[in-house]
């Protein structure tokens, strides 16, 4: 049996029960996961870590996204399971990406965050707009995200112009005047 075989097995019941344990809580936005969602999770899981060349030792980072994105306006029933695949896919990717300058906690908060205001539940524009510029900045050297725990860092880097009310006065104004 091969070493990554051996750390799936050792941690596999762990991590089954860490996420099952999550729907006590999850049960009141209409989120739950079956026994079969939580095996495509942990395989999903595994071919991820893989793929990104990471190792995870005792407690999962699943249930920490599972209590921070469980409640979002943009996650149904219908969506859960396969919201939950792509925010473990994009965590361990940005994990690598920022070089693990940024904690756990530190870059799930600022995924919660973009993800509920910024991009409106679009995975791809966390992917790769959000994630990408704020990791960009850490690359660089920024570490302004401390101080806030990952809280109110993208308008910081934010390129997009956003629509706000003074931004749309401003507009009527012009059109209105032509």
């Amino acid at each position: 049996m091969d070493g990554q075989n051996w750390l799936e097995l050792l941690n596999r019941q762990t991590w089954l029960r860490q996420i099952q344990e999550t729907n006590q809580y999850t049960e009141k936005y209409g989120l739950t996961l079956s026994e079969k969602d939580t095996e495509i999770l942990l395989a999903e899981k595994n071919h991820t870590l893989r793929s990104e060349q990471r190792v995870e030792f005792g407690q999962s980072i699943l249930p920490q996204i599972i209590y921070a994105f469980c409640d979002s306006s943009f996650i149904s029933s219908d969506n859960y399971l396969d919201t939950l695949i792509r925010l473990q896919e994009i965590f361990y990717l940005y994990k690598n990406e920022m070089q693990d300058e940024i904690t756990d906690e530190e870059l799930i908060h600022f995924m919660r965050e973009q993800f509920e205001t910024v991009c409106y539940g679009d995975l791809d524009y966390l992917e790769g707009t959000c994630l990408d510029i704020f990791a960009q900045a850490i690359r660089a050297g920024y570490r302004g995200y401390k101080k806030t725990r990952g809280y109110g860092e993208f308008e910081k880097f934010d390129i997009v112009q956003r629509w706000d009310e003074k931004l749309y006065l401003e507009t009527l104004r012009e059109l209105c005047w032509r």
